[in-house]
């Protein structure tokens, strides 16, 4: 997401999920101290889901 200089690939946790009008998702990134380095709002499209 170059608007957010975050790279393809990068690992952020769903805090929203929106199911209007469609379903999107709210997703924060953090730097490894913890620290937030972008919210975005993400289509499902975008999002690919991983468990760990």
């Amino acid at each position: 997401m170059p608007a957010e200089q975050l790279p393809a690939g990068a690992v952020g946790t769903v805090v929203h999920i929106f199911s209007s009008p469609s379903t999107a998702y709210e997703v924060e990134f953090a730097d490894a101290d913890g620290r937030t380095v972008a919210m975005v709002t993400l289509r499902a499209d975008q999002v690919i889901h991983h468990d760990g």
